[in-house]
């Protein structure tokens, strides 16, 4: 496999960066704090910046597309239905890469509920709650599951999946690098969601995704989002 030096750049997640020059045919390559690889962001901020990028181009998508969610002759179902496979399906992209905060699954709920009121034609002086709007949405398609429980299904089940192969993913997720973390609060890890939402350790999820069937289980009951008080309209 042929390096090209001047394609090449490098990120660090240390916050006291490279301490030394990486060459490569003794060209020495840059350093930056972020790049997009495969449609995603990769950034030394964590998912912050790509969980944005997709809310914003999310936002953009309903808005080039408010003319179907104008038209009379749409049912309201089909409407959601679109939004669902043309908007929301922009948003999930490598969702399964995500580390999430407590801020930015506060964030992914908000952007749902903004595109449904959209549909739905509700504007912030109408004083409709988020459960209403929950309510006229599951009229509409019946039973549905949420976007930020989607998401966490995704990643669930991508977990399990990387679990039982046997390629370089499972090798960088069972890895470990030498030395200790620093003192003080620590930056949430991709894998502290799988322990946060399952209630498992590590070696215990590890054990449990071998049996498919418990598995599916779990990712079902561990996907399921609590309700936050209902409140006028998302900030």
């Amino acid at each position: 496999m042929e390096i090209s030096a001047e394609k090449t750049k490098l990120v660090t997640n240390n916050p006291s960066g490279i301490s030394g020059a990486v060459e490569i045919s003794k060209q020495r390559l840059g350093t930056v704090t972020s790049f997009k690889y495969l449609g995603a962001m990769i950034s030394d901020e964590g998912s912050k910046p790509e969980v944005l990028s997709r809310i914003a181009q999310t936002t953009g998508a309903m808005a080039k597309l408010k003319p179907l969610w104008n038209d009379k002759n749409i049912s309201l179902g089909s409407k959601i239905k679109l939004m669902r496979t043309l908007a929301i399906s922009i948003f999930l992209y490598a969702c399964e890469s995500w580390t999430l905060t407590a801020d930015l699954e506060r964030r992914v709920q908000a952007l749902e509920l903004r595109c449904f009121r959209k549909i739905l034609n509700i504007s912030y002086k109408d004083h409709v709650t988020n459960e209403e709007v929950r309510t006229r949405v599951k009229q509409a398609i019946g039973p549905y599951d949420d976007l930020l429980s989607t998401v966490r299904q995704r990643k669930l089940r991508w977990y399990g999946h990387t679990s039982r192969s046997s390629g370089l993913a499972k090798t960088i997720l069972q890895g470990t690098v030498n030395g200790s973390r620093k003192r003080g609060r620590q930056k949430k890890r991709w894998e502290d969601n799988i322990k946060e939402w399952t209630g498992l350790n590590f070696a215990t999820s590890q054990r449990a995704v071998e049996d498919r069937t418990r598995w599916r289980e779990i990712v079902k009951m561990s996907s399921v989002v609590p309700r936050r008080p209902s409140r006028l309209r998302e900030q």
